[in-house]
């Protein structure tokens, strides 16, 4: 058994005269900066110059139908023209998914590239040391970027503009300038500023909390794209979920700021009832003279229904993610899942004019089931026909007044 020690070993050493207490230290830790006034107002239109229509971005209206909103018109760019109501595909990472663009272009007037993830990889340096998105494409016709905002704050979860690379962890600030910087790098035609992305369900206070922010934070973007403009239209973002007021307020605030266009965003209702409502309050209050966007929405019934409501454009992933899952949009057949057996012995094309006239479905069938890669080519290939062919068929009734 070991020896115990003494109790005084853990006992305190005394002296006879104490030591001087230490003098306390000065409080060296910085107060936190106020917190922003959330209801804080943006700046007054009056702190912008009146819209003038610059020389390289222009929106020509061609018609308007009689019968509802709907409206043909083309966007100039630098790049070429577009044609509207148009289809635009989403390119993620500056490419279509398992499709080359470049045979595209005549089909795919407009293209959506996403910000959040070409700053992740390769860079806006790299971009534009390449020259500019277009370049490092190679793509001579027209680009849309967007903030990168959506994805932060999806992505993210809502923590805000700061995030974390979903790549390799690094820690990384999304504000209205550097969204704004990262545009200017890529060098696309049609730019957006930073905006908040509230969800759905969210208490009309916090939502009326966040188009304050959001508007604060585009006029930052404004602001910041004007001093230095690059042969670039910026769209700013309206924002006000299905509350009429927020956005009459967001439409009539944003509708007199010098933006190029005007995008419809944020949480656009839970099904397409609601879409229809909103766009039918929103649309009126957007400026005529200028062209208008809806945000991550181009599924065909929500084209086909938004166009009379008077929609220019509309981006979406959905035609080219249907092609990649084995999912055909015809006008012959409906939707037609290619792997079904029943197309095993069809030996006719998807549709009578256009997309795959050389390949028949019964091909497309085998292709699918022994995984062949050039299925989920071709079948993006025909659904990006598709879209491009139904959206000239709407121009043409809209110039013959039938919608």
């Amino acid at each position: 058994m070991p020896p115990r020690l003494p109790a005084a070993r853990f006992l305190p050493q005394l002296t006879t005269s104490p030591s001087p207490s230490p003098k306390p230290r000065p409080n060296r830790r910085r107060k936190p900066p106020p917190f922003p006034d959330p209801y804080a107002l943006p700046p007054p239109p009056s702190a912008f110059p009146s819209y003038e229509p610059p020389p390289f971005f222009r929106y020509e209206l061609i018609h308007r139908s009689t019968r509802s909103r709907a409206r043909v018109g083309r966007l100039h760019t630098p790049h070429g023209v577009v044609d509207t109501p148009g289809f635009v595909a989403v390119a993620t990472n500056a490419a279509l998914k398992a499709v080359d663009h470049r045979p595209l272009a005549a089909e795919l007037q407009l293209i959506f590239c996403n910000t959040y993830h070409l700053m992740l990889h390769p860079g806006p340096e790299v971009v534009a040391k390449a020259g500019g998105l277009h370049s490092f494409m190679n793509r001579d016709a027209p680009i849309i970027t967007d903030s990168g905002g959506f994805q932060v704050f999806s992505l993210a979860h809502g923590s805000g503009a700061t995030f974390r690379s979903y790549r390799d962890g690094t820690r990384m600030l999304l504000t209205p300038e550097t969204s704004v910087a990262a545009q200017k790098a890529f060098g696309a035609d049609i730019i957006v500023p930073l905006d908040e992305l509230p969800p759905y369900h969210i208490e009309r206070d916090a939502l009326h909390r966040s188009v304050l922010l959001s508007h604060r934070w585009e006029a930052r973007s404004l602001q910041t794209h004007l001093d230095d403009r690059r042969k670039q239209a910026m769209y700013a973002v309206v924002h006000g979920g299905i509350d009429e007021d927020l956005r009459a307020m967001s439409a009539e605030y944003l509708g007199s700021l010098p933006f190029d266009g005007y995008g419809i965003g944020g949480s656009l209702g839970k099904n397409r009832d609601e879409l229809f409502e909103l766009l039918r309050f929103v649309m009126p209050r957007l400026p005529p003279d200028r062209p208008n966007h809806l945000l991550g929405i181009a599924d065909v019934d929500s084209i086909v229904g938004a166009v009379p409501l008077g929609v220019d454009t509309f981006d979406s992933c959905f035609p080219t993610r249907l092609g990649r899952h084995g999912t055909l949009l015809t006008r012959r057949f409906g939707r037609v899942q290619i792997r079904q057996s029943k197309w095993k012995s069809t030996f006719e094309p998807p549709d009578w004019e256009g997309g795959l006239r050389g390949h028949s479905l019964a091909y497309l069938h085998h292709l699918w089931k022994t995984h062949e890669p050039m299925a989920a080519t071709l079948l993006t290939l025909h659904n990006i026909h598709y879209m491009s062919e139904m959206m000239g068929r709407m121009r043409q009734a809209i110039l013959n007044d039938e919608i």
